[in-house]
């Protein structure tokens, strides 16, 4: 009797997590589905003038009338000088703000490539790129796809700032390391250059209920760990043997572009808070995103390019399973607490 409710108890566990699971799903893709309407394209949003109103609405309740129009005037005057010195030809530098918030299949990368490809076509060795990024991994070949379209600003010779306020770990830190210059916040979390497999595996508990798992391939190495069958040491050793070539050629990318850095040091899959990171050289200062730009306003032109596509209902059902499982697996990341 004992053991009926046990395992009575463990399904009903399992039914109510899978139900909480597609409800998260669910509730994310209506969202999706509400945003949707919008029209597709480039949005270019001037951050100048959000700052300044910004600053407009709070000088206008902090100061005195006298003392308010007073700065409106000397603003206005140094807005007219702008526009005069604009007139003249000459290049105030342009910064151009795109945000990345990667996922585990790097979803975002579909937008990240029409912002880019935007970029290019306006951007010279004058301007600047300025990377949002905040990402913690996932799959290789998505994070590589990714990496390889800000290279296309790299070999146009256009500056990259890539900026972390909370994390660019694996894979995000794949896409930090092609930037010119790393800025993090001191306790954002860089690094963990390493490679991860992981599946469960089912096959004693098919057994265990009369189930035979047939499998048939072509290929020495075409299914080498499987979750339904027996797996082997020499199916281990071989995936093994994959993930190394795996972190091999990701060794070989950060080494390229931060050269340097002691590689051997840094390539364990360990993550660091940013001012760990900066003494090993994973980045080159600390920072918030929020006072680079606040300063870049100050002697240039900032711009917020965005991509604005729609998705199809199998699109947004894929965004909304990576997006519950990644909110499953940050927990890696939240484990440390203040208490």
């Amino acid at each position: 009797m004992m053991d009926l409710l046990a395992e009575y108890g463990l399904f009903l566990a399992k039914t109510v997590t899978l139900l909480a699971a597609l409800g998260v799903a669910l509730a994310l893709i209506a969202g999706a589905s509400r945003r949707g309407g919008s029209a597709t394209g480039i949005r270019v949003d001037k951050l100048n003038d959000r700052f300044r109103e910004l600053g407009r609405t709070v000088r206008r309740a902090a100061l005195s009338k006298a003392a308010f129009k007073k700065q409106e005037k000397a603003d206005k005057q140094a807005r007219k000088q702008e526009k005069k010195a604009a007139g003249d030809d000459h290049h105030r530098k342009r910064y151009f703000v795109l945000d990345f918030k990667g996922d585990i299949r790097a979803t975002a990368v579909s937008h990240l490539r029409e912002e880019i490809s935007a970029v290019v076509s306006v951007a010279t060795r004058d301007d600047e790129v300025v990377l949002r990024l905040e990402n913690a991994g996932g799959a290789v070949h998505e994070h590589g796809l990714a990496a390889s379209q800000l290279q296309r600003l790299k070999s146009r010779g256009i500056p990259l700032t890539a900026i972390v306020d909370k994390v660019a770990a694996s894979g995000g830190y794949m896409m930090a390391c092609i930037a010119d210059r790393v800025i993090a916040a001191p306790f954002a979390v860089i690094g963990s250059i390493g490679v991860l497999a992981q599946l469960p595996n089912f096959n004693r508990a098919l057994k265990d209920r009369g189930v035979e798992w047939e499998e048939v391939t072509a290929g020495q190495y075409k299914r080498t760990v499987t979750m339904f069958g027996s797996n082997t040491e020499a199916d281990r050793e071989k995936l093994r043997e994959e993930l190394e070539e795996v972190h091999r050629l990701f060794k070989e990318l950060v080494a390229e572009h931060r050269p340097a850095m002691n590689i051997d040091q840094v390539a364990t899959g360990e993550h660091w808070y940013g001012t760990r990171a900066l003494e090993l050289g994973l980045v080159d200062e600390l920072g918030a995103s929020d006072d680079y730009l606040l300063n870049a306003v100050e002697d240039g032109d900032v711009y917020r390019v965005r991509w604005k596509g729609k998705q199809s209902l199998q699109e947004r059902i894929m965004h909304a399973m990576d997006a519950a499982a990644e909110a499953f697996g940050r927990a890696r990341w939240d484990r440390t607490w203040f208490r």
